[in-house]
């Protein structure tokens, strides 16, 4: 069973093609990834290709499709969901949505409780809490961080990272990984394939609504008559 999966939901642009052997376990075949905010369209694609190339395989011998559904900014994020519906439709493979943060989460491989977080902008960070690596506690959510009680776990993530005074996090070295890796994610995905579970739908997380909104009516000009 191959599986590309790939995520655009942080600054990170990260994909890869994972299998499951016949005994269940997990065979990377090729991965990639690179941080620029400002290129996910320009780099997603190609990513994909090179992986495909250095795979020795084709669009075509792909059987599932993973993309990262967030949270994460709109721009970022329809990026990936977008390419992950088309290449979807075009090879007729489901497509399946996996949580950013449970993929980040699963890289760390912690069998402890800990906090995941990634960049909200506007001074805030999605984040959640998990009992270990595959086991998230309640829904992800969006705050500053000032507001998040930590409990004093441990915590992973660039959005940990940018605020780690506030978090009290002193050991910097200790939030990696700071971004989602696709190796993870389609290890993670393939794992609850494998397991017979049910995957989520590809639809964004956004969990606020976008900056960008329609314009309104209008305002009626007052004509004035001398």
């Amino acid at each position: 069973m191959l599986l590309l999966a790939f995520d655009t939901a942080t600054p990170a642009v990260t994909a890869a093609i994972g299998e499951t052997t016949p005994d269940g376990s997990f065979l990377l075949r090729a991965s990639a990834s690179s941080v620029d905010a400002r290129r996910h369209g320009e780099l997603l694609a190609p990513t994909i290709q090179n992986l495909l190339t250095e795979s020795g395989l084709v669009l075509g011998d792909l059987d599932h499709i993973a993309v990262g559904m967030g949270p994460g900014p709109y721009t970022g994020l329809r990026v990936g969901l977008a390419t992950a519906h088309a290449l979807a439709d075009a090879l007729d493979v489901p497509c399946h949505g996996v949580t950013t943060l449970d993929a980040l989460a699963f890289a760390t491989r912690r069998t402890e409780p800990f906090l995941g977080m990634t960049d909200a902008r506007r001074k805030e960070v999605f984040w959640a809490r998990y009992d270990d690596h595959l086991t998230r506690v309640g829904e992800v959510r969006v705050d500053r961080p000032a507001e998040i009680d930590t409990g004093g776990l441990p915590l992973v993530g660039d959005g940990a990272r940018m605020y780690a005074d506030v978090l009290g996090a002193e050991d910097t070295a200790a939030l990696e990984p700071l971004h989602p890796d696709a190796a993870a994610m389609a290890e993670l995905a393939l794992l609850r394939l494998h397991r017979g579970e049910k995957l989520a739908e590809p639809a964004p997380l956004y969990l606020r609504r976008p900056d960008a909104v329609e314009p309104g009516a209008p305002k009626k000009v007052r004509q004035w008559v001398r």
